[in-house]
């Protein structure tokens, strides 16, 4: 089942609305942090994006996606859903490796169970890392986004499960999908690696 947000209309209107934002002025917290080189379509470099995991607000979910990394399942990963001045979107690890056929990316998770919502007073604003889902409140599985802007209408329907610390400029690169197909990318950029450090 496809990892949506919120309905494409809302979604549209919102990045309308939004227009690129300064760099968030997030301080690494206790961690771990997710590192994420970022490559393109033709397996050249665009730089490295650090996240800074929330274990205290969301450990399960932060558990799935340090095991993910840890297994190299993110490594290869398309942004497949990226829409300009709201999110880029990534982590399906069943259909949205760069090397295969991407057609359904979008549509998987991974072969683990999907998680239980774990919903906190975080707000969403810009570089905030959430979790994916479809409709389903805990459906959540592989798929997480960051956001390119402060969407506070996604508080307290996403797990929120990090915070961008380091390549603001590098998320703001990625290349963009086209709003009329919902942000779907055409020869999307990937994540050619992706580590956990403390």
């Amino acid at each position: 089942m496809r990892k949506f947000l919120i309905s494409s209309a809302v979604i549209l209107s919102a990045a309308a609305a939004q227009a690129q934002v300064a760099a968030p002025s997030a301080t690494d917290g206790p961690g771990p942090n997710m590192v994420i080189e970022v490559a393109d379509a033709a397996g050249q470099p665009k730089g490295k994006i650090v996240l800074d995991l929330f274990a205290d607000k969301a450990p399960k979910h932060i558990e799935r996606l340090t095991a993910l990394a840890n297994s190299g399942a993110y490594d290869g990963v398309v942004f497949h859903r990226v829409i300009d001045g709201f999110m880029a979107q990534t982590g399906d690890v069943q259909h949205g490796k760069h090397d295969g056929d991407t057609a359904q990316a979008g549509m998987g998770g991974s072969d683990m169970p999907d998680l239980a919502a774990e919903l906190s007073d975080v707000t969403f604003g810009a570089g905030t890392v959430g979790m994916a889902r479809s409709q389903s409140l805990d459906s959540a599985n592989s798929q997480f986004f960051i956001d390119l802007a402060p969407a506070s209408f996604l508080d307290g329907q996403y797990t929120v499960v990090g915070q961008l610390v380091e390549g603001w400029d590098v998320l703001n690169a990625i290349k963009k999908g086209d709003q009329a197909a919902n942000g779907a990318v055409d020869k999307p950029d990937y994540m050619a690696k992706v580590t956990i450090t403390p």
